[in-house]
C-alpha cells in the first residue's frame, strides 16, 4: 500500500502485490500526486519521501 497523504487526508492510495519498485512509483508519482500538486506556497505544495532508493532517481528530479 503506498498513500499520499496531506494535512486533509488521503490525495492518492494504490496498491500492488508484491514490492514497489522504481517505475511503479515514479508511475504513481506522475499520475496520481503531481497532477494534485500546486506551486509553493499552496496548499499540496510540499512532497516528502524519505531516504529510500526508489525515491532517488533522475527521472523524479526532473518531474519534481
Amino acid at each position: 500500500v503506498l498513500p499520499a497523504m496531506s494535512l486533509d487526508g488521503f490525495l492518492a492510495v494504490d496498491i500492488v502485490e508484491g514490492f514497489w519498485n522504481m517505475e511503479a512509483f515514479e508511475r504513481f508519482v506522475l499520475f496520481e500526486v503531481v497532477p494534485q500538486m500546486n506551486p509553493f506556497p499552496a496548499k499540496n505544495s510540499v512532497l516528502v519521501m524519505d531516504n529510500c532508493r526508489i525515491h532517488k532517481s533522475g527521472f523524479m528530479l526532473n518531474i519534481l
